[in-house]
């Protein structure tokens, strides 16, 4: 299912993360994984000057400067490239998000994976700050391919991969995320938990849902799902569907922690926009942010078939 997969990464502590699930499915997949760094900016247009993204500092991005840059990846990461058998480093000079877009399609990429903010920090400080990395939010949104995203260590991931959690709200964006978890699911064997988070709080301004409207609102979403999602299965039948009612955000990470995910794949958005004038959704940001497991973002349709 991933012949290609692109690991965008700066070299720093935030990437580890990121890196090690990168390495898990490389062996697992037996797939090719390009090491991507993108060396920085140009100071002056076409200047032989970069600004280091790691650094700030400005350097002369000569072959000897992006041999040490290469050099320093390889011992960066030298303990998971040892158990490598198909891995290569690659950098460029340019907007990260820009080069990371164009290798993706240059190689065209399966999977793209990143951590979820470059900077240098704890790498659980992001959460406290409710934001996401403008680099992260920019390839999520372009990627014609899933983009999956790790903001914290991975306990389980893919070398005990048996649990994927999908969170649909309907929407067209949701399908594609839908049809990606499915064909993952079937093609891994793992468990499919089809999530929806029935939103209470978007009743009438200042008012309260009732019991009622609440059941009503849980029973016409099950319904959705078992019309629009499970013939699609075409037979898989390791799969539940589960409704639960709150904070959209707060229930998905509540129900992927009960289940156990090892993935929880969502749409990059999930207004009916047009996709070059979406934002991350709220709901994906936040849920990014605070996974235990990888998020998977998923906003074209061109992986899933």
């Amino acid at each position: 299912m991933f012949k290609k997969l692109l690991f965008a990464t700066t070299g720093s502590p935030t990437c580890d993360n990121a890196a090690k699930v990168a390495f898990d499915l490389e062996l697992k997949w037996d797939a090719k994984l390009h090491i991507f760094h993108v060396l920085g900016l140009p100071s002056h247009g076409f200047s032989p000057y970069v600004k280091d993204m790691r650094t700030g500092e400005t350097e002369h991005a000569d072959p000897d400067y992006v041999a040490w840059v290469e050099e320093e990846l390889k011992n960066t990461y030298n303990g998971l490239l040892e158990d490598s058998e198909n891995a290569v480093i690659e950098t460029a000079i340019g907007t990260p998000a820009r080069e990371i877009l164009r290798k993706a399609r240059q190689e065209n990429i399966d999977m793209i994976i990143m951590g979820a903010h470059t900077r240098q920090e704890d790498v659980g400080a992001s959460r406290y700050r409710d934001v996401v990395g403008s680099t992260m939010q920019k390839v999520a949104k372009a990627a014609r391919c899933p983009v999956v995203i790790i903001s914290r260590p991975c306990t389980t991931c893919w070398k005990l991969f048996s649990s994927i959690v999908i969170g649909t709200d309907f929407s067209k964006a949701s399908e594609s995320a839908f049809l990606w978890a499915a064909k993952l699911a079937r093609t891994v064997g793992a468990k499919l938990h089809v999530f929806h988070a029935a939103d209470i709080t978007a009743g009438s301004a200042g008012q309260m849902k009732s019991q009622a409207e609440i059941e009503s609102q849980v029973a016409a979403a099950r319904e959705k799902i078992e019309k629009k999602y499970m013939p699609k299965l075409e037979g898989y039948d390791n799969v539940d569907i589960e409704i639960w009612e709150g904070t959209p955000y707060v229930e998905i990470l509540k129900f992927a922690r009960d289940k156990q995910a090892d993935l929880v794949v969502m749409a990059h958005h999930t207004r009916e926009v047009d996709l070059e004038d979406a934002e991350l959704g709220s709901t994906v940001e936040q849920v990014v942010l605070r996974a235990a497991c990888p998020v998977a973002s998923v906003n074209h349709p061109d992986k899933v078939a």
